[in-house]
């Protein structure tokens, strides 16, 4: 057998030998609910739930009752100097992309600036915190994987205005699996 029949033998056998597979694999995650729950949506820019959780203005795109709780995503928009203390997540990795602006990023004890375009990624377990740096208002759009954490944010969120009591701060965050180092 020369290879071009090699390969187009082989192929569809391959793809004969993957059909029940994938069928199973459809069966799944019907059964899971993912597509009963899930529906389509277009988020504009200017469109979202916007949420003042301690200097952090967060324009929440999509959460968790979404997504069926596979992720959150929001928007932060903040003023130079404003960020979050070192901090670890035990339920959620995050992703963090910067649209406009800069943060400085510390992850895992690797501490950099990302501009425009640039993204950092802290998964679960290692210690994280960002800060506005510069002299413009930035821009950040965070991914969290699952979802959840956006009820951690409507109860902080809930806080009186003026500077925060940390003590109670903690609390709220510690119920949510996130501890400050």
């Amino acid at each position: 057998m020369d290879r071009k029949q090699f390969i187009k033998a082989s192929g569809a056998g391959l793809g004969l030998a993957c059909i029940p597979g994938l069928m199973q694999g459809r069966n799944f995650v019907a059964n899971m609910g993912l597509t009963k729950s899930l529906e389509s949506k277009i988020i504009l820019d200017k469109d979202g739930d916007v949420v003042k959780v301690i200097g952090d203005i967060q324009t929440h795109k999509l959460v968790g009752s979404e997504t069926a709780n596979q992720l959150v995503e929001w928007v932060d928009n903040v003023e130079p100097g404003v960020g979050i203390p070192p901090h670890i997540h035990t339920k959620e990795d995050e992703v963090f992309r910067v649209v406009k602006g800069q943060i400085e990023i510390m992850v895992d004890g690797k501490t950099t600036v990302l501009n425009e375009g640039d993204v950092a990624f802290a998964p679960k377990g290692l210690p994280h915190a960002w800060k506005v740096v510069g002299t413009e208002k930035a821009k950040m759009i965070t991914t969290a994987f699952p979802a959840g954490i956006e009820h951690m944010f409507y109860e902080l969120a809930k806080l009186p205005a003026g500077p925060p009591n940390f003590e109670k701060v903690a609390e709220i965050c510690g119920k949510h699996g996130i501890s400050f180092v």
